[in-house]
């Protein structure tokens, strides 16, 4: 279903992932629903991490913080791409300042016993219900972005049972056991595939696929182990809603996902933007591709260095944002002037 009818809302994102003309880029930030608020840290105080993900009003309140503060053009939804592997059967702790770690991880076969496909509205119900009550608070102020990880960056986690820079134990499971790791590929991409179609019927606008991990595989792994199954995604979702893949540093795959179907495509700073727009052609839009830890300039520095990425990109199927999430302490006022410069450089462009 279309959400964007029946209402006048802010839809410059899900235009300029359509391809359509419009008067500026849309801007928003990756985890910007999150730890740089002050507002997000008093609901942190009081609450755990899957609590807030699984309350639909505390989830709600998270996901419209962003909006309010910093006039983002699009709302996130406030989640965690591991309540899938959480929702197949595995579970997931998420400690503060350590990050996730899921004490049984996939590592033989009898280990994908324990895990299943499920019916995701048994599992992951209060995600749709969130997903329901940000619509009706938005009303149409921004679009709703949904999301998942990527089946790739799902079994990094679930097969190496925490967080890495490297995931090696992952990269073994899929060198030495391929069967299995294709297997548990499958059931995991089965699983985002009812999830996001889901997400999509609660009322998501768009969708955003995160492949956080596509980096650390070659370009012949990357198309043998990440791609096929992005591909069987985006192919199940595309005609419902625009579908964004962000494969962060999988820089040299751009041409094989703008040839998935996508309507967009996430870039980290890792690439020129004209490289960008070469590989992935001029039909689908660009999304990035600041540094986050460029936030952290002096204001005027970070002013001039938005409209600098501004100009390289041009105001054509391009969105405005970060090249990963926003780091922590970033104050709230450098996020604000990063949004704050995009909107100005769209009236200058106007003029």
């Amino acid at each position: 279903m279309n959400n964007c009818e029946g209402y006048d809302m802010n839809d410059l994102l899900l235009r300029t992932l359509r391809g359509e003309a419009t008067s500026r880029p849309p801007v928003w930030m990756m985890r910007q629903a999150g730890r740089y608020l002050p507002e997000y840290m008093v609901l942190r105080e009081k609450y755990g991490f899957f609590e807030r993900c699984q309350t639909p009003e505390l989830a709600c309140e998270i996901t419209l913080q962003p909006v309010d503060i910093i006039g983002v053009d699009a709302a996130i939804l406030f989640s965690d791409i591991l309540v899938v592997p959480q929702a197949m059967g595995l579970e997931v702790q998420l400690i503060e300042s350590k990050g996730p770690v899921l004490p049984e991880p996939i590592k033989t076969r009898s280990d994908l016993q324990r895990v299943r496909v499920p019916d995701v509205h048994e599992t992951l119900q209060y995600v749709f219900d969130a997903i329901q009550l940000i619509k009706k608070e938005l009303n149409g102020r921004a679009p709703l972005i949904g999301f998942a990880g990527a089946p790739w960056t799902l079994l990094c986690y679930m097969v190496q049972g925490k967080g890495s820079k490297t995931f090696d134990e992952a990269k073994a499971f899929c060198y030495i056991q391929p069967d299995l790791a294709h297997e548990l590929l499958q059931m995991i991409t089965d699983t985002t595939i009812a999830y996001l179609k889901a997400q999509v019927k609660a009322g998501a606008d768009t969708i955003q696929l995160f492949d956080s991990w596509a980096g650390l595989l070659s370009p012949e792994d990357f198309s043998n182990i990440s791609l096929p199954y992005i591909k069987q995604i985006v192919a199940a979702l595309k005609d419902e809603v625009p579908v964004i893949i962000f494969a962060k540093g999988a820089w040299y795959a751009l041409e094989d996902m703008a040839a998935t179907g996508a309507h967009g495509l996430g870039i980290d700073w890792c690439i020129k933007p004209e490289l960008a727009r070469k590989a992935a052609g001029n039909n689908i839009t660009l999304q990035g591709n600041f540094d986050p830890a460029k936030l952290l300039s002096p204001i005027p520095v970070l002013k001039k260095e938005v409209s600098k990425m501004l100009n390289a990109f041009g105001n054509g199927r391009y969105i405005a944002n970060l090249g990963h999430g926003i780091l922590p302490n970033v104050p709230v006022d450098h996020a604000r002037a990063f949004v704050d410069t995009v909107k100005e450089w769209g009236i200058a462009i106007a003029k």
